[in-house]
């Protein structure tokens, strides 16, 4: 996938609200992230920034206008086109993580990665282990911090190949060192893999330097 785009999206909830009240670059607009690019997208609270992750990730379809992936409209929500679509050209880190809590820190990571030969247990358990989790790599994530647990959701997204990534919130719950880490660890995967990155924020911003900054 080369290009994900939105032409003239707004959520049902308050299409009547924008793009005039107050004005924003993506709701109501027609706009194209393309592969290779990096983008952050902030927003006050309410403003639908989950509602974006999960219409681009096929979770949702309550909007009007239309989606595209190269210019072909997105599959319906049910669709088992999207199996393949999230398997190997869209990864996501959700802002309620989604991880499994009764798995280690390492089992939830190998769970998604273990579906291709993209990442190994070797480099999930490196990853794991450069954001400081060197002795939580064995205990259920529900035993771990929600700062913890949110560094293992990004590992897990960072094993999974993808043509573009979207994180909602990435670093909410860490600190700058942390934060540092995380954007090292994506320059690489990015320099190596050319994805496309769409990271959301309502304020505590993953320090990026992004090709382009939008207002939801």
């Amino acid at each position: 996938m080369h290009s994900i785009r939105l032409k003239g999206v707004i959520p049902n909830v308050f299409n009547s609200l924008v793009p005039t009240d107050p004005v924003s670059d993506v709701w109501g607009t027609d706009l194209l992230f393309e592969k290779g690019q990096t983008y952050l997208i902030k927003a006050a609270s309410g403003r639908g920034k989950s509602s974006l992750c999960s219409y681009i990730y096929g979770l949702r379809d309550d909007y009007e206008g239309q989606i595209t992936f190269d210019d072909k409209p997105v599959p319906p929500v049910d669709s088992s086109k999207w199996n393949g679509l999230r398997q190997n050209e869209l990864g996501v880190l959700f802002q309620d993580l989604r991880l499994f809590g009764d798995l280690t820190a390492v089992d939830n990571v190998m769970i998604k990665a273990s579906l291709t030969s993209f990442c190994d247990e070797k480099k999930a358990v490196e990853m794991l282990c450069e954001l400081g989790l060197s002795d939580r790599l064995d205990r259920p994530v529900r035993l771990l911090s929600f700062g913890q647990q949110q560094r293992v959701a990004f590992v897990r997204m960072l094993c999974q190949k993808a043509d573009f990534w979207l994180l909602d919130e990435p670093v909410s719950h860490l600190d700058s060192a942390n934060a540092a880490i995380m954007v090292q660890m994506l320059e690489n995967e990015i320099h190596q893999s050319g994805t496309g990155l769409i990271v959301t924020t309502i304020g505590h911003d993953l320090p990026y330097g992004y090709d382009k900054v939008l207002m939801l």
